[in-house]
């Protein structure tokens, strides 16, 4: 199991940027797949974005590609989710997740995903 914990959420204005951090326990965050996903009050958690153990692989949610870019350092065990052109509506908690089964496909969907950090939450005002 993988302890998981986020940084770098805060409050900006619309169009601005800020740079998630996810740090983890363990030596074998390198071989697992790795996702963002994001909850806001009165909704289901969505898909942010996702990448491969290697990095070689990213995935992005429609309404976040060309804006967010996920990247890793398996050297120092961090998934980072840089976020750019921020809206009010990427208002949520953002959340980091790890897939255990050692897929070279990471999904979109949350319960294939094994471990969660507790969530950093994000503002974004107009």
């Amino acid at each position: 199991q993988l302890q998981l914990v986020e940084s770098g959420g805060g409050a900006v204005q619309a169009g601005g940027s800020l740079n998630l951090s996810c740090a983890a326990s363990g030596r074998t965050f390198s071989l697992y797949a790795m996702a963002w996903f994001r909850q806001a009050p009165g909704k289901e958690r969505e898909f942010v974005a996702a990448i491969s153990w290697s990095g070689g692989n990213t995935y992005y949610a429609d309404s976040v590609k060309g804006r967010f870019t996920i990247s890793r350092d398996n050297a120092n065990n961090t998934v980072y989710l840089l976020m750019n052109s921020l809206k009010p509506e990427d208002t949520a908690v953002y959340y980091c997740a790890a897939d255990r089964t050692l897929t070279t496909t990471p999904s979109r969907y949350h319960t294939a995903y094994d471990d969660w950090g507790q969530g950093t939450q994000v503002t974004v005002s107009s």
